[in-house]
């Protein structure tokens, strides 16, 4: 049976949209003339990624609660009835035989209609923090793929399958070599290299630690990939010179990773399950203004298993050189870093979590 139909919600971020898109493409490839539908929130960047990955989406009027008291807030009992009743005519109409939700507002409204028609559902779960409108529905869906253990604190046991997040295809099998890498950055072999990332937006303190650092760096004889964000690029622009390579965004992440030695990055949950993929020696310096911390708690994860470095943004001006150097001159830590982080890699995530929906629907 090849037509069957999927919706899948998510978005809010780059962190559930792409691992959406990614359960979308593995699905097509098993059932080319499969029916796709994603539901996401009106005015959110899944409106923009999802039909530039070539799929449908609908949008619904929702938005989360803020922490203080605003109008926003006010609205937010409107949007959430609006919302619902515009995803049960999503649903009705459709017809979905399964229902992927990977976290974000718009999904809680979309599974909770579809978990009412008993419709099959799976939940996508990235961080090891779950999010709250995962954690809403747990009890309604037939499964919740994870990426991290000890996930049972948050969901059912019976219902958690360990798959790990969907990544880019081209990250699963680095092909670049090397020297290939290198002089795609126009970098010089005799030189180790740092890669910095801060998200496709950048990340202001990572940003200020390395424009700080940036003679220090050079004094350690590295030279530097640096992915300052769209925003931030006009201000950190100048420092571009034979070792220092400024850019707004990386459009060639497979080759970046191959020409590193050293990454310093953000610990987002997909950033951090194509760290493992890569296998780096890896600072993380997570965001501490995400919700539930739960950078942290990604970044944290990997620490417990000698995986990562990682250094809260509060420490950085205290112990960033100290904690750099233990790394940078110990060819044994370095190979310890590379080994435990490599350990935990899921590089079928996204064909595992494929299996489970087909489960479902067969």
């Amino acid at each position: 049976m090849g037509n069957y139909r999927f919706i899948l919600s998510g978005g809010g971020t780059g962190g559930h949209i792409y691992p959406a898109i990614a359960i979308a493409n593995e699905l097509k490839r098993r059932y080319p003339d499969a029916e796709f539908l994603f539901v996401g929130a009106k005015d959110r960047m899944e409106m923009e990624k999802v039909p530039q990955a070539g799929y449908k989406i609908e949008g619904l009027w929702i938005t989360g609660i803020q922490r203080k008291l605003t109008l926003k807030n006010l609205l937010f009992p409107i949007k959430l009835i609006s919302s619902l009743m515009r995803a049960n005519s999503i649903v009705s109409k459709f017809k979905p035989h399964a229902v992927i939700g990977t976290g974000g507002f718009a999904s809680g409204p979309l599974l909770k209609m579809a978990t009412v028609k008993g419709i099959p559902c799976v939940l996508q779960e990235q961080n090891s923090f779950a999010g709250i409108t995962n954690k809403l529905l747990k009890d309604k869906v037939k499964k919740i793929c994870v990426a991290y253990d000890s996930m049972e604190k948050f969901f059912p046991k019976d219902k958690i399958v360990k798959t790990g997040n969907p990544v880019r295809s081209d990250l699963v099998e680095l092909k670049a070599t090397k020297n290939e890498a290198l002089q795609y950055f126009e970098l010089n072999a005799d030189k180790k290299t740092l890669l910095v990332l801060g998200g496709s937006l950048g990340a202001r303190r990572i940003n200020q630690l390395v424009a700080d650092h940036l003679e220090y760096f050079e004094a350690l004889g590295l030279q530097v990939v640096w992915q300052c964000g769209k925003g931030y690029y006009e201000t950190y622009k100048s420092h571009q010179s034979e070792n220092i390579k400024v850019y707004a965004f990386l459009n060639s992440m497979d080759k970046a990773y191959v020409a590193a030695d050293f990454i310093i990055s953000r610990a987002g949950a997909g950033a951090v399950s194509e760290l493992c993929l890569v296998g780096k020696p890896t600072f993380f310096i997570p965001s501490p203004v995400v919700a539930e911390d739960h950078q942290t708690m990604n970044a944290l994860s990997l620490v417990g298993h000698e995986a990562a470095i990682m250094i809260r943004e509060k420490e950085l001006d205290a112990i960033f050189k100290t904690e750099f150097e233990s790394v940078f001159k110990s060819a044994e830590k370095q190979q310890e870093l590379s080994k435990n982080i490599k350990s935990l890699a899921l590089p079928n995530a996204t064909a595992d979590i494929c299996d489970e929906i087909e489960k479902l629907i067969k």
